[in-house]
């Protein structure tokens, strides 16, 4: 059975112009995905907010309560006892200005998620043109620079996920795996909506979130109404 014909049937198992509330959405994405391998689910939030003007982007990180259902690949620049703390909370990359050389002259990027200390960005700012259109060049905004790297290191490779809103204002977010019980979903759901609303910009005007879709990684989205995007504490004990 090819791709197309298992997303053809997919689609055609649920209606697609429904708005439907977050355990629906959750409880059909499950259903319909049908590949051979662990799909990853995804939300996408798209924001009434304009990309555009640096006053209305939102961008930052979150720690998913029941984490990602993968271990992430972490680089961390750091020198001396930085280094020392990010080897032992299980780092996989580390360096200074050899790591710096390394993806600059040999384009290594090997690593999902790159995190630096303060006195290393002067250097690592060099690779703004490799990570920076990557998503993959650290930010204290994100939590990627900072001086207690072995935290982030931790929070990284246990479910801490980054988020920025892309040119038209949407935001997507891995939120786990199909092979997650609804509740983990469910709850790694409602504290990304809960933390985009927390960092709503001032500037922002009008409805805040205008659309929110579920999808796993081969299947069709899933529509979830809007304006019952936030979970309630019922509707997350009830999913349990």
């Amino acid at each position: 059975m090819s791709k197309g014909k298992r997303y053809t049937d997919a689609i055609a198992r649920f209606d697609r112009q429904r708005l439907y509330s977050a355990p629906e959405a959750i409880d059909l994405v499950k259903s319909l995905a049908n590949a051979k391998f662990d799909e990853t689910v995804e939300l996408a939030v798209r924001l009434g907010v304009d990309p555009r003007r640096a006053d209305q982007i939102v961008r930052g990180s979150l720690s998913l309560p029941a984490g990602t259902g993968r271990t992430l690949r972490v680089a961390v620049f750091a020198s001396g006892e930085a280094a020392a703390e990010a080897r032992a909370a299980g780092a996989d990359v580390i360096g200074a200005d050899d790591l710096v050389a390394r993806v600059e002259k040999e384009g290594f990027l090997g690593f999902d998620v790159a995190i630096a200390t303060p006195d290393l960005m002067a250097q690592v700012g060099r690779l703004g043109r490799v990570l920076g259109p990557r998503g993959l060049m650290p930010n204290p905004k994100t939590g990627t620079v900072t001086t207690d790297v072995g935290r982030a290191v931790a929070e990284f490779r246990g479910g801490r996920v980054e988020y920025r809103t892309d040119r038209v204002g949407n935001v997507h977010v891995p939120i786990g795996k199909v092979s997650f019980a609804r509740e983990q979903l469910f709850e790694n759901f409602r504290a990304v909506v809960d933390e985009l609303v927390r960092v709503k910009p001032a500037a922002a005007k009008g409805r805040y979130i205008r659309s929110v879709t579920v999808a796993s990684t081969m299947g069709p989205g899933v529509h979830v109404d809007p304006a019952r995007a936030r979970v309630t504490d019922e509707e997350l004990a009830a999913s349990a």
